[in-house]
């Protein structure tokens, strides 16, 4: 169980990270460290929540990736290029998996905010 709540809670930062990255590349003026807003409640539907639980198990292992080869980049201009293939592959992994990256991204904010959610989503990632 700690197991899948630490899978969790990368799939969430990574989700977030990728949320931040793809704000950033739409508005350069908005600054990262802006807080987001709570997620609207959404009523989200069994299928939306096992597409939930697959893709995060795919944005972990693609970060998991990405992070060992931002701490390998040599200056600034390589870590970017790095974090935008990752964006992208992050974002390609979601539609790939039937969703959207704002459907994505507010599932993650429902379940970090919903201990019972999140409780339904790791049950069906482990089935």
């Amino acid at each position: 169980m700690k197991r899948m709540t630490a899978l969790f809670s990368a799939a969430l930062l990574s989700a977030g990270l990728m949320s931040a990255t793809a704000h950033a590349q739409q508005d350069p003026a908005a600054a990262p460290e802006q807080p987001q807003a709570a997620a609207p409640a959404m009523d989200f539907s069994d299928e939306q929540l096992q597409q939930f639980a697959e893709v995060s198990q795919e944005i972990v292992v693609i970060s998991e990736e990405y992070t060992e080869r931002l701490q390998a980049a040599e200056d600034e201009a390589a870590q970017q290029e790095v974090q935008m293939e990752a964006n992208d592959k992050m974002v390609e992994a979601v539609e790939d998996g039937g969703l959207d990256v704002d459907t994505f991204n507010a599932i993650g904010m429902a379940v970090q905010q919903d201990p019972e959610l999140m409780q339904r989503v790791q049950e069906m990632a482990q089935s």
